[in-house]
């Protein structure tokens, strides 16, 4: 996808300060977080650019929904971003952060939905996961005969003859990713939860147990967005990645999507919820700058348009699961109310 008039912010890491473009207030949105939301959060605001040339087009980085977060919740003013681009809901961790640096005008933005897949080289054989299988392939340890082993699995087809007799290779996000927080819960902790020896433990320890990964070279953690996965996929071509539907969506002539419980993803199976790894997207405006940040009200009221984010828009040809009119309308209302998360 080729990006006009866009200067694409360099990738925030945990902990940056975004640069500003001016000493006095910005002309120029800065945006920043999720890297499922990045290419959306783009095409809108090239669109935006040229629909409103009164506005310059907003600046949009990556680094994650928790960078993107610590980034929005560190203060107030023209050193601080604007939104925060995110695959799951803010914390309350993170809400608590804000309002200690004077963020309290948080508005949350549901954009549409998407889908966390599995896939693998489109060469290679389909894969048909369940959460335990996927748990087994990355703990660090398992139980065995009453005590915790060292992970023994080396291929898939040991941890189920049904699956494929491939080495195992997981290409999961870091942990900077929303993705992979919304990875854990749905199929992490679904598949450790499987397992009776660790129901048995104590909360910590089920924490522990489910969240640690083996360290043998068999999982690996990308940090940057879902083109560095796909590449990972090119150089070890036995791996299977975790990606959002709408990057697969966009790279189905390079890889084959795993189904998981038998449920294929799709809009369809999402939506209805049949597909157990889902999730809505959001982004979070901060409502201190709506009168300083040229453009801002402008450029969230646009990006909820039918035309913009609807059915048969360019994000939905991208690869978003639109809302329907009602919810979206619904969010568009809160946020010309100004009502803030609490």
């Amino acid at each position: 996808m080729r990006l006009n008039h866009i200067a694409l912010a360099m990738v925030l890491t945990t902990g940056a300060t975004v640069a500003t473009t001016a000493n006095a207030a910005r002309d120029t949105i800065q945006i920043a977080g999720s890297s499922t939301v990045l290419p959306y959060a783009s095409i809108v605001a090239e669109e935006f650019g040229n629909t409103f040339p009164q506005f310059k087009a907003p600046v949009v980085g990556s680094g994650g929904t928790s960078g993107g977060l610590k980034q929005f919740c560190n203060g107030v003013g023209d050193n601080t971003i604007d939104v925060a681009n995110a695959s799951r809901k803010i914390k309350d961790t993170e809400l608590a952060a804000c309002k200690k640096a004077g963020v309290n005008q948080i508005l949350e933005i549901k954009v549409g939905y998407d889908g966390i897949v599995f896939a693998s080289n489109a060469k290679k054989a389909a894969f048909k996961l369940r959460p335990q299988h996927v748990f087994a392939a990355l703990a660090a340890e398992l139980p065995s005969k009453g005590k915790l082993v060292p992970n023994p699995y080396t291929r898939w087809n040991q941890i189920d003859p049904t699956l494929p007799n491939e080495a195992i290779t997981l290409v999961i996000p870091a942990s900077n990713h929303g993705t992979r927080e919304v990875f854990q819960e749905k199929m992490v902790d679904a598949g450790c939860e499987t397992y009776e020896a660790f129901a048995k433990l104590d909360k910590d320890a089920q924490k522990k147990a489910c969240s640690t990964f083996r360290k043998d070279g068999r999982v690996i953690e990308i940090a940057g967005d879902y083109t560095e996965t796909l590449a990972r996929l090119k150089t070890s071509p036995n791996a299977v990645g975790v990606f959002g539907l709408g990057f697969y969506d966009q790279n189905r002539d390079k890889l084959r999507v795993a189904t998981v419980n038998n449920v294929a993803p799709s809009e369809k199976t999402i939506l209805n919820g049949s597909y157990p790894v889902s999730r809505p997207l959001f982004f979070y405006v901060k409502g201190e700058h709506l009168k300083s940040i040229k453009g801002l009200k402008e450029f969230t009221e646009f990006f909820l348009s039918k035309k913009v984010s609807g059915k048969g828009s360019k994000l939905e040809k991208a690869g978003l699961i639109s809302m329907s009119d009602k919810e979206r309308a619904a969010v568009l209302a809160n946020f010309k109310a100004g009502k803030a998360v609490k």
